[in-house]
């Protein structure tokens, strides 16, 4: 090489002696440049989800004590619904060895809640609003420390996890800190129904699980576990008034007793969150005829059920009324969705039947639906039927109907013009198990889009994500549930002017990233987010705040 051209390459040779010595490996492992630094470092960033109604905040740092206390005040001053929740938050705040008993001088050592309401009866639209002040003891405010107050012990539930995600541990100081105080927040949700749906037909899931999955509902502020239950594959439910009902099973050991149903439903009251149950008919109750062979109109036509006797309505009445004990939330999914009638035609007492009532498949079908819905109005339950029901009969649907989105955007805007009511959870966007659905279309969905007319925007209740469980297990729920679900449910709390943001990159995806991993901090696992396909494990090495 002449000289000049040697001369020309000394600092690219010095850049490349640097690069290959920075990325040198040794026993396989990767060198790299430590890095200092704090995701807190950018303070225009406020760093909760969902995202508040409405806050302020400073610039100082508060110290919160190890010995952090409960004082709740109040009507509510009994409830033990807000105790073990702050006892469950305490453990999610400070690490295990934190020094309980220190004499060093903290901002914040009492947690006041104040709660205006003794009754704990978690009932649909409960107000889930409160106010959270958070101040040092020496600012001179009238206020001080750290005060949440609430209408209900719900709002106070809410209070507590905002909370908790402003309470940071500090590995420099090892104590925990609440940056950019003083804060000021009040909020409330956008929707009364944030839901995520869970399917424990096609593949069980242990008690354990589901309460982990509850367990972080609460962290996104969802409060619907819509418990898809039983299905055409398996009916993993036990019901007292036809017992055999749950030989429909996988297994003896993948079932569901009563005691499990009703210790679902009181771990989930205990975060504000109701537990709405669905029994999906006419299609989708094959698994019913094994154990009650009947249902079916024959062994060829294992579904719909057998609409030409007594006894399947009779079972389907037994199953609401056993169910209406379990389960208080007072919204009932009665399913309705692709039902596939030829086999109805094929079955000669079905078509016999159909013929002597003057009827076609399709006007069974809506005979099925209507008094279905009329055994659920009778034990005082509100009926949600997937959107098929509204396309075929229209009107003719019960007044008291909740449609269910799911084919596509379309629905709700039709529904809410005929006065009913409506919930969101079109696939293209808010189905979990399309793993090729980025974060971001879960956040951009717009659950009124398409509706007009403001009258109608109180029509619909909300929306709800959907974790269909055809490839989903113990395995793998949690990652393919998470972080995606998290980005709905801001959409579903947070105010529409917070959520309907141009550069996503810069003011959601440091925020979303910084919420998965605290989900992995209190051992969720939530995927990475940047991950083409969801539900899939870190492509590399690197921070969690970057994947």
């Amino acid at each position: 090489m002449p000289p000049t051209k040697l001369r020309n390459c000394i600092p690219t040779l010095l850049l490349l002696f640097l690069f290959c010595f920075l990325v040198s490996t040794s026993h396989g492992r990767r060198i790299r440049v430590t890095r200092n630094s704090t995701y807190h470092s950018d303070n225009s960033i406020v760093y909760l989800w969902p995202l508040p109604k409405h806050f302020t905040h400073g610039d100082q740092t508060l110290s919160v004590s190890p010995d952090l206390s409960l004082s709740l005040q109040g009507v509510g001053s009994n409830s033990s619904v807000v105790q073990e929740a702050f006892e469950r938050y305490r453990d999610l705040i400070f690490k295990s060895w934190a020094q309980v008993g220190s004499t060093s001088e903290y901002d914040v050592s009492t947690l006041t809640v104040l709660v205006s309401s003794d009754d704990e009866t978690l009932q649909f639209g409960v107000d889930e609003s409160y106010i959270l002040y958070l101040d040092g003891k020496q600012s001179g405010s009238i206020v001080g420390g750290a005060t949440i107050e609430a209408n209900t012990v719900y709002g106070a539930l809410r209070g507590l996890e905002t909370f908790s995600q402003l309470c940071v541990f500090n590995y420099d100081t090892k104590a925990v800190e609440v940056y950019n105080a003083p804060w000021y927040i009040q909020d409330e949700p956008r929707f009364a129904f944030r839901g995520l749906l869970l399917d424990t037909s096609r593949h069980y899931l242990p008690v354990k699980v589901i309460k982990e999955v509850i367990e972080a509902m609460s962290y996104t502020k969802l409060n619907v576990l819509h418990w898809h239950i039983i299905d055409e594959e398996a009916f993993p439910l036990e019901v007292p008034s036809y017992p055999k009902l749950w030989k429909g099973s996988y297994s003896k050991q993948e079932r569901y007793a009563v005691e499990d149903a009703y210790d679902i439903v009181d771990f989930a009251k205990k975060r504000g969150i109701h537990v709405m149950a669905e029994t999906d008919v006419p299609g989708h109750a094959e698994s019913w005829g094994v154990g009650y062979p009947d249902l079916w109109p024959s062994e060829n036509c294992t579904e719909p059920l057998d609409i030409t006797k007594d006894f399947t309505f009779e079972v389907i009445s037994s199953i609401l009324t056993d169910m209406r004990k379990i389960f208080p939330f007072g919204i009932f999914h009665l399913g309705g969705d692709e039902v596939n009638t030829d086999c109805w035609n094929n079955t000669a007492h079905v078509k016999e039947w159909l013929t002597n009532h003057n009827m076609t498949t399709k006007d069974a079908y809506q005979y099925f639906v209507l008094k279905v819905q009329q055994i659920a109005i009778d034990l005082n339950l509100i009926p949600v039927n997937w959107e098929e029901t509204f396309d075929n009969f229209g009107e003719k649907l019960n007044p008291l109907t909740v449609v269910h989105n799911w084919l596509g955007p379309g629905v709700c805007p039709k529904a809410v013009e005929k006065g009913f009511k409506c919930i969101v959870s079109n696939q293209g966007v808010w189905y979990l198990d399309h793993l090729d659905v980025p974060w971001e279309k879960f956040y951009t969905s717009e659950p009124l889009e398409g509706i007009n007319n403001t009258d109608h925007h109180k029509l619909v209740l909300g929306g709800e994500v959907c974790m269909w469980g055809e490839t989903a297990d113990t395995s793998d729920v949690q990652q393919t549930i998470w972080p995606r679900a998290a980005a709905a449910a801001e959409k579903l709390w947070s105010p529409l002017e917070a959520t309907a943001v141009n550069n996503l990159n810069q003011t959601i995806l440091p925020r979303f990233q910084y919420f998965r991993c605290l989900l992995n901090n209190r051992g969720i696992a939530a995927a990475p987010v940047t991950n083409f396909y969801a539900r899939r494990p870190p492509t590399g090495f690197g921070s969690c705040f970057e994947q």
